[in-house]
């Protein structure tokens, strides 16, 4: 019989290449999304949708219901929690949506008697913050980095309200003793269809590349097709259960590395590498940020942003993930740049 999978956040930048995923792989794919979401990346027309409000429990249960009806009764064999809030006007609305919306979910999958054989919590590196910023080492040829990995031992410390509801909604999953959970807390994801990293390449286009700060800077990414690959591996392996794994590409590079590689894509332009203070950056994020509140429009700049971009370590250990998932990252960041300012260009954002 052919195996379900619901995905949560469809809609999104990874939700919409996991569907693709599942869909080549053979399963019954299941689209959850918001009715006002766009499906301008699903538009297969194997997938099937979903429309789920995980804002109200009771309408949440009322939408599952029928849609257990439609499958006979039966439910997902597998759900991927893809849904998530990266911005938002307010605090609060992080926890509303990354925090109150997984509870939901689970709570009214639990209701419906709907518990998947397994289910996927897509997190973030960023629950832990800037926990390992000191230096352990001296860089050598061998060895450039100064810095040491984040390990999944250590004490999430997140300082920014993004990180800090992903982490509250982990560990809720975590006393949810009849849910078969597997967690990955994702770096920077980058590839086609992503906006954030898009505006870097978009600068720049436009000549200018900007940097925080002046201290060494070691940063991680993760192509999104990795990170298919890790969701699907994530299913089956049998010592996954209840634990949570780090994914990145397993390179380290300096902050220079992806605009390098995007200018190169963009036939060598020329450009102005700026790099600012942080303090100047911090006052600038912290204005920029009361004035979208003011204004009510989201914004790139936030105080949210600067703790981003001032954290010198993103460097995390993915040792576990090889070990348990199989995962085998198999798009270091030259590679994954080039496809996805292809993309990029073949749509017309470039």
């Amino acid at each position: 019989m052919q195996k379900r999978i619901l995905v949560t956040g469809a809609s999104g930048f990874i939700g919409s290449f996991i569907c693709q995923e599942g869909l080549d792989r053979g399963f019954e794919v299941w689209a959850g999304m918001r009715g006002t979401s766009s499906s301008q990346f699903l538009t297969d027309e194997r997938l099937k949708f979903a429309t789920l409000d995980l804002g109200n429990y009771e309408r949440l249960c009322s939408q599952l219901r029928d849609l257990k009806a439609q499958m006979d009764g039966h439910g997902w064999d597998y759900v991927v929690h893809a849904a998530g809030a990266t911005k938002s006007l307010k605090r609060e609305g992080f926890f509303k949506v990354n925090t109150e919306g997984t509870l939901h979910l689970v709570n009214a999958l639990r209701a419906e008697d709907m518990m998947p054989e397994r289910f996927i919590f897509v997190s973030s590196l960023s629950v832990f913050g800037a926990v390992r910023e000191q230096p352990v080492r001296k860089a050598t040829a061998d060895n450039p980095w100064i810095y040491a990995p984040i390990v999944d031992t250590d004490t999430p410390q997140p300082n920014t309200a993004y990180g800090e509801s992903k982490l509250k909604a982990e560990q809720w999953l975590d006393t949810q003793t009849d849910l078969p959970c597997v967690t990955l807390r994702l770096t920077g994801v980058y590839g086609p269809r992503e906006r954030d990293y898009f505006l870097m390449a978009q600068s720049i286009k436009q000549h200018i590349d900007f940097a925080a700060g002046f201290s060494p800077q070691e940063i991680t990414f993760v192509y999104v097709r990795d990170v298919v690959q890790a969701v699907f591996q994530s299913f089956t392996a049998p010592n996954a259960l209840g634990k949570k794994y780090f994914l990145s590409d397993g390179q380290v590079y300096n902050s220079r590395a992806f605009s390098d590689l995007l200018q190169r894509e963009l036939g060598n332009p020329w450009v102005l590498h700026l790099k600012a203070p942080l303090w100047f950056l911090k006052a600038v994020c912290a204005v920029s940020g009361t004035v979208s509140k003011a204004m009510g429009k989201l914004t790139t700049l936030n105080l949210d942003k600067y703790h981003i971009l001032s954290q010198r370590n993103w460097q995390c250990d993915i040792a576990p993930a090889r070990r348990d998932l199989g995962y085998n990252p198999e798009w270091p960041l030259d590679r994954g740049v080039v496809e996805t300012v292809a993309w990029y260009k073949q749509a017309g954002w470039l």
